[in-house]
């Protein structure tokens, strides 16, 4: 019983920093530069989530594979090609590099 207590009280805890905001903030507009500022925040948040993750990938003595698979990634996103594209271009830059050296 007490798993079920500890559950119900971890999820009111979460939800609340998320609902205070938004029924305390429903009606407030905000200027234009800083909605614009906020839609970038996804792609920060994201980047800072996988950037350090693509040095860890392909271990501590492979680092330059990894830069190349980064760099591949990199500029097929910046030619805006679909993300199964980038993943498997950057994946396949990393394994090329792997193998030639």
């Amino acid at each position: 019983m007490n798993l079920i207590y500890l559950v119900l009280a971890m999820a009111i805890v979460t939800y609340i920093p998320r609902m205070v905001p938004l029924v305390l903030l429903q009606n407030v507009s905000l200027p234009r530069y800083i909605k614009g500022f906020m839609g970038f925040i996804p792609y920060a948040a994201l980047g800072a989530l996988i950037f350090p993750g693509v040095f860890n990938s392909t271990g501590a003595s492979h680092l330059e594979s990894a830069i190349i698979g980064c760099s591949v990634s990199i500029l097929l996103a910046w030619w805006e090609m679909n993300l199964i594209f980038v993943v498997v271009g950057g994946i396949t830059g990393a394994f090329i590099m792997n193998v030639l050296f």
